[in-house]
């Protein structure tokens, strides 16, 4: 699994399922750069069970991402015609009608192995053929993307394990008072909070009123 933290997102094209139910065939994050932030993750599958719990909290959320000037988009190895079957699934019934970000189509799985979360590999046999060892789906990975397209923070969870949103706005935050200010966000730092001068004496001053 690479760490992207520094780098440059891979850029990409695919299928992508936008509005909550239009599906188009070339979706890239590329369309965001110069302009906005992207918060961008990765889910296992469609149709199963901690899955929409977390498309559902990052929609709630949805206006406190925008606001911030932020795009949330999520992504699977599940075909468009899944994610738009799933959409229309009601939520009493365990589906995510409401979700309005894109969601994308990574049936290739290219996605997730340039991001890194994909939960498996390719490898030929002693006969030459292509096998798959792994399941061949992506991890919960989360990305958090500057406007000049680099990755700032990554996050990677094991399938059972749920992300927590307001721990993403958090380091949204933390991300745009760096940018601001050019003062650092220190443990715990929520929005509000005292920053740090990134130096020794700022690092002293802070620490000797916390």
């Amino acid at each position: 699994m690479s760490v992207l933290v520094g780098k440059k997102a891979p850029s990409f094209k695919a299928g992508a399922v936008v509005n909550g139910g239009e599906i188009v065939n070339d979706f890239s994050l590329d369309q965001y750069v110069g302009k906005n932030h992207v918060l961008f993750f990765f889910y296992p599958k469609d149709f199963t069970f901690v899955c929409p719990s977390e498309l559902h909290a990052f929609q709630s959320a949805l206006g406190e991402f925008e606001a911030r000037g932020v795009k949330v988009v999520a992504c699977s190895t599940d075909t468009e015609e899944s994610h738009w079957a799933w959409l229309q699934t009601p939520k009493n019934k365990g589906g995510i009608e409401g979700v309005t970000y894109p969601i994308v189509a990574d049936t290739s799985k290219t996605i997730s192995e340039a991001f890194g979360v994909l939960a498996g590999e390719y490898e030929y046999d002693m006969e030459g053929s292509l096998t798959a060892s792994g399941p061949m789906i992506a991890y919960r990975g989360l990305f958090l993307i500057d406007k000049s397209g680099t990755v700032m923070h990554q996050l990677v969870n094991f399938f059972p394990l749920g992300r927590n949103v307001d721990e993403a706005l958090r380091m949204v935050d933390a991300l745009q008072y760096f940018e601001e200010h050019g003062e650092v966000c220190p443990a715990n730092w929520h929005r509000g909070d005292a920053a740090m001068k990134p130096s020794f004496d700022g690092v002293a001053d802070y620490l000797s009123k916390h």
